[in-house]
Order: C-alpha cells, then structure tokens, then sequence
C-alpha cells in the first residue's frame, strides 16, 4: 500500500484547477473584488452578501464542537445570510468539489481543512483573498500570494500510557526514541493526510537530508508498528487502552483532552516540535463570493478564533488564548523549538517523506 494522501487530493484538485482555468470575464471581476481593501471593503462585502443570501462551507473541522457554532455565531452577526456546511475530511473535500466541477455544479462557496492549502498552491484552484484580520496573524503563517489563510494550528509530538511508560521515564527527545528498550513498542499513524511524512519532512528541515536518513534507518530498527485504520485520535485511544506503550506524530492536545477525562497517557513534545496550519481558500467559480469573504473574514477575527478556542482547536491569533487544558503543548508556551512547515515546504518535501516511509517502514 503506497502511502499518498496527498497526491489524491491535489489530483482531485487538479481537475477544478484545469476546468477553472477558462473561465468568463466575470471571474476576473470576482478575482479584483476579493484583493479590495479599499475603506468602504466591509459596507461593500456587507451589501453584495445580503444580496447573494447565502453562503456553503467545506470543512474538515467537527460539526458539534466547531461548525454549529461558527454557523450560529455568523447567521447572529449577519441575519440576512443563510450559512450551510458539509463536512468532510481533507481528500473527501477535494474529490467532492472536483466531482462538482465536472457536473458543472459547484456549492462549496469556501473550503478549510487540513491539506487544502498544500495542493491550492500548486494547482490553482482558488483565488487570491484579502482580509485585514491577516495582519493578526504572524507572518511566516501566512500565504505570501494570500492564495489561502491559516485558520488553526496543529501541533505534533508523542503520546505515551503512563501506566506502561511511568512518567520521566519516556523518551523525551528523538534520539532516545532509539533506545532498545522501546522497540516494538512505538507505533504511528499512517492513514492521516500528512502525519507520518511530516515527522519525516521536520527531521530532514530541521537535521538536513544526510543525518535525518540516517536517524531514520536507525529508528526503522525499531520496529515501528505502522497503524492505518481510523483516524489520528484512535491511535490515541489505542495508546490509552495500553495496546501501544508509545505513539508519534499524533495530534499534541488530544493526550491531554483525554487525561483532563482521567485516562492514563500523556504528551511528550520533542524539539523541534513539527507544526502544520488548517486553511481556508475561496474556490474559482464560487457563487456567493462576497459572502465566503466575509466568512473567511469571520473565521479570522478575534470573535471567531475564539469560537474555535472554545471548541477546542489551537487558534493562529496570537491574541486568543488555547483552552487552558491544551495550552500546554503549544511549543512557545513549553519552550520548545518549533518547526512550521508551510504548504511551499510540504509541496516540495511531502513526495520524498513518503518514499522514505515506503523505503525505510514497510
């Protein structure tokens, strides 16, 4: 089985990018609208969005922690506009806009999710947007091009049950990963879009392609147990349930959410900590485009970076606080050294990171 996620979804995408491509002049119009920051953007978003009605949100982002609320927050602020959503993972978003295009039928009005960014950067299928909430947002989050926009922060490490694995005894950096100790011991997952790769592509920034592949052959030595079924929180589960003493690139707050229930795991962050970005994009053709800008706008403010806190996500505004509960493991608050790796990054190294898996794991 060939670990690639996301070349599915880019090629998913692709198709909407090449039907995209030829577009009326129209589209152009809707393209110079979107970049507007003019003084009069918000009375002019306002107005072309009551006139539209409505609104369609893609989202990867769970329905009754995130997704009703936004819907309910925005719906309150703008009465005169109806917001729907559809939820899906990263790679279902993709395949169901693409199937929309070749229908000649797109809903999706504005996509998110983790993924999305990666592969609207390399295959053109949504426009440029501007909001003035970006200038919240720390630079190097955020697309040059304004292609796409953060809208939540995910942070990487280990996860261990402190039952099997009695606290200050975990391996607390990668090199102690390779302890004899632990082998056959240690699993990760490798049916999310870009976990595993991603603990591969942070290795290779951050140590360089030479001494990352050598760690990597030696950490293969390990036995690694590839897990690939459910998603990234079962693994997590399943590390609390005592099937495995150790779990890597797993989502670093969701440990914690389990041990806030009691359950015997926690969280382990090894520097440098990889970090990745949920996006928010605007699709060419999108029917109600001034009200997907004003959503985007919504999701970027400091009102709806706080829903999302709320919901438990990790906001990318510096000036909205985490959960207390899963503050903790955001590496600036650990002091930690943290890696971000961008959609440029894992456009380039996210094919390579994969083979090494192949290569090295299977």
């Amino acid at each position: 089985m060939t670990f690639r996620p996301l070349a599915r979804i880019a090629a998913a995408f692709a198709l909407f990018g090449a039907m995209t491509s030829t577009t009326s002049a129209q589209q152009g119009q809707v393209h110079d609208f979107l970049t507007y920051n003019g003084p009069d953007r918000e009375q002019r978003l306002v107005e072309g969005a009551t006139k539209e009605g409505q609104v369609v949100l893609y989202s990867a982002m769970i329905v009754n922690q995130a997704l009703r609320p936004v819907t309910a927050a925005f719906q309150k602020k703008y009465p005169s506009i109806k917001m729907t959503y559809w939820r899906g993972d990263s790679e279902e978003i993709g395949t169901k806009v693409a199937a929309e295009i070749r229908a000649n039928r797109l809903v999706a009005d504005i996509v998110e999710g983790t993924g999305v960014g990666e592969i609207v950067v390399q295959s053109g299928i949504a426009q440029p947007a501007w909001s003035p909430h970006l200038a919240d947002i720390p630079q190097e989050r955020r697309d040059p091009r304004g292609v796409w926009a953060p809208t939540r922060m995910s942070y990487f490490s280990a996860a261990y049950n402190t039952k099997l694995v009695p606290p200050g005894t975990q391996p607390k950096t990668y090199e102690e990963l390779l302890d004899p100790k632990w082998q056959g011991k240690i699993s990760w997952p490798l049916t999310s879009a870009s976990a595993a790769p991603l603990f591969v592509t942070n290795l290779r920034i951050a140590w360089g392609e030479e001494k990352a592949y050598a760690y990597l052959k030696q950490l293969s030595a390990q036995k690694i147990v590839n897990f690939g079924s459910g998603n990234a929180r079962t693994l997590v589960d399943r590390v609390v349930a005592g099937e495995y003493p150790i779990a890597l690139a797993i989502f670093a707050h969701h440990p914690l959410i389990s041990a806030g229930k009691g359950a015997p795991v926690a969280t382990q962050l090894m520097a440098p900590v990889s970090s990745a970005a949920g996006t928010i994009a605007i699709p060419k053709g999108a029917r109600h485009p001034h009200a997907a800008l004003l959503l985007m706008d919504f999701i970027l403010s400091q009102e709806g970076q706080t829903i999302l806190a709320s919901a438990q996500y990790l906001p990318v505004r510096p000036d909205v606080e985490p959960q207390p509960q899963i503050a903790p493991i955001v590496p600036s608050r650990a002091g930690v050294a943290e890696n971000f790796v961008n959609s440029e990054k894992l456009n380039a190294l996210t094919e390579r990171s994969s083979k090494i898996i192949e290569e090295l794991f299977r």
